[in-house]
């Protein structure tokens, strides 16, 4: 009821109001106190003022009626999601239902509830509100109920909350669905052209044409300057000559390494798949060469300046407990020590591109080791010759008429189909280089480090496959071409293309020099690395960079090999057909 009094101190007795449960409730509530206080009102100067100071009083109770009902309602709601929560969960935190049940604790401590405000969802139906509000991660509930029972929560093996990974078995599916694909493509080439294999061939080819032994003279050659660069690192080591007239005979003799082959082979024209050898042997020499002058020249600095010592610890490939003694000593070598015959052509033999003054030995020689390696050496070299014969030769020569008309979809069909034998040809050649052959070379010379490459098929850049796919090589540019760059004020983007600018060079001229002819598409492909790595490491990243590694050696290869082939053909082999026909007419 109302209290008499003046209007600033007029207040409701909340008893005397009745509780609506609903908001009509409300108005018929404040019309009917209303009528009923409306005599009993004495000393209030008029009617008007009367009725919007009881608005003003149920406008009040009207928001303490609220406050109070939302206070109940989120506790009703806490109180449940608490129920939830204590449920014992099992999947990790990246699942879906971890997911969305945090973003629906975010959405209910935002807004108060889940998906809608509360003046919308007092209107909505019970079943609906109980739908929305219920988190996705109840399957997640322990099961309490023995061991006998059939059912019991279970995510399925393919989703993420399961948390299986063992998917060998498809592995093992798309391996023998990959051999069946290419069995049948063998049986198809075999069919239709017949076995074209013949181990014999190379060596008949070496032997017929009169230019091939120019090659094995080239070969030995490389000893020559070899020894230019010994003598030359001994005058320098006594004082005998100047650093500046010891850099001009390296460079000159470094230069003097790659032309010298590279012109007899252009004047003599013999077979390019020797030639390719050769020069191959040449740039391993050349880029040693570098590395062992630098290394020395270091070390006269460092005994000018410093005297400390380069140490290096031995690596062995067993347990020191089967020597002698028990112990390995290790035997280190300073500078001008190391100046010897036997230092260096250990040095040119063995499998790294980087000087040093102490390399990691090995033991012994493991003799199971090596026999298994030489074993691979001998049955993939001549798996490789077979593939080319059977598979490479005829698809490349029916590729002829195709690129000579340019007909794109034909030319197309033809990279594709090469795409598979010479991706499989390279997979086997990178395990026979890297791994049988440098194995060999290393157990031989009882070489410790045997880390000729790194996981480049799970690199997810560009980058990353040209730094762990061939890791000598890697290892030079690093320590003889890009640190020095940047030490000399260049930045590490330019000093990362010059190396690559590099690379083309040296890829071009294992190339062009043996088949005589300069198209640089190897130069170019090779400094279309760098846009390429640049782009994947901005667009693309995870598995998806992946795919796009090993798409670009898929289709890259065959890509190249057509354009050197067409122009290789298009020289040497239309002009004549064009000369014979003429003379016929």
């Amino acid at each position: 009821m109302l209290i008499e009094g003046d209007l600033g101190d007029t207040v409701i007795d909340e008893a005397s109001v009745p509780m609506a449960t609903h908001p009509e409730d409300f108005k018929v509530s404040r019309k009917t106190c209303f009528m009923e206080s409306e005599g009993k009102i004495t000393n209030h100067n008029s009617e008007k003022e009367n009725y919007e100071k009881t608005e003003k009083l149920f406008s009040k109770n009207d928001s303490l009626f609220e406050s109070e009902n939302d206070e109940e309602t989120d506790c009703c709601n806490k109180c449940k999601l608490n129920q939830r929560r204590n449920r014992p969960r099992n999947h990790s935190s990246d699942s879906a239902y971890s997911d969305i049940s945090t973003s629906s604790e975010q959405s209910r401590n935002s807004k108060g509830t889940l998906y809608s405000p509360d003046k919308f969802r007092r209107f909505m139906p019970i079943w609906l509100s109980d739908i929305l509000d219920e988190p996705e991660y109840t399957m997640d509930c322990k099961d309490k109920t023995g061991k006998d029972r059939i059912h019991r929560h279970a995510d399925s093996l393919f989703s993420t909350a399961s948390g299986f990974t063992n998917y060998r078995g498809l592995l093992n599916l798309c391996i023998l669905l990959l051999v069946l694909a290419n069995t049948r493509l063998f049986l198809e080439n075999i069919l239709k052209y017949g076995i074209l294999i013949d181990p014999v061939k190379v060596i008949h080819v070496f032997l017929s044409q009169p230019y091939s032994w120019p090659n094995i003279c080239l070969v030995f050659s490389a000893g020559i300057f070899t020894l230019v660069a010994y003598y030359m690192e001994c005058l320098l080591a006594k004082g005998y000559v100047s650093e500046r007239f010891g850099f001009l005979v390296h460079a000159i003799n470094l230069s003097l390494l790659l032309i010298i082959p590279a012109a007899v082979i252009l004047y003599l024209h013999p077979f390019p798949a020797f030639s390719s050898v050769t020069c191959g042997i040449c740039t391993i020499s050349f880029l040693k060469l570098v590395s062992y002058a630098s290394v020395n020249k270091w070390c006269r600095q460092r005994k000018g300046g410093d005297t400390k010592k380069v140490r290096r610890s031995r690596s062995i490939s067993e347990s020191p407990k089967s020597s002698a003694n028990g112990q390995v000593a290790a035997i280190i070598t300073t500078y001008p020590d190391n100046l010897t015959h036997s230092d260096l052509w250990y040095f040119m033999l063995a499998p790294t591109l980087c000087y040093e003054l102490n390399f990691p030995r090995s033991l012994r020689i493991r003799k199971r080791f090596l026999i298994k390696r030489c074993l691979e050496m001998l049955f993939l070299s001549q798996l490789m010759l077979g593939l080319i014969q059977q598979w490479i030769v005829p698809t490349v020569q029916n590729s002829m008429k195709p690129l000579q008309d340019m007909e794109v979809s034909r030319v197309l069909e033809r990279i594709l189909k090469l795409a598979v034998p010479n991706h499989l040809i390279w997979l086997i050649f990178f395990y026979w280089g890297f791994h049988s052959c440098l194995n060999v070379s290393a157990e031989l010379l009882k070489f410790g480090d045997r880390e000729f490459y790194k996981d480049w098929w799970n690199a997810e850049s560009v980058t990353e496959f040209w730094q762990t796919w061939n890791v000598p090589v890697h290892r030079w540019c690093v320590r003889h071409l890009y640190k020095p760059l940047v030490k000399r004020g260049y930045s590490k983007q330019l000093a990362s293309v010059l190396v690559f600018a590099m690379s083309a060079f040296f890829h071009e001229y294992l190339v062009s020099v043996p088949l005589k002819m300069f198209r640089v598409w190897a130069f170019f492909a090779m400094l279309g690395q760098v846009p390429l790595a640049q782009f994947v490491k901005k667009y693309i990243h995870g598995k998806y960079a992946n795919m796009v590694v090993w798409l670009s050696l898929i289709l890259g290869q065959p890509i190249a090999i057509f354009c050197y082939v067409h122009d290789y053909y298009m020289i040497n082999f239309v002009p004549v057909a064009v000369a014979n026909q003429t003379v016929t007419l």
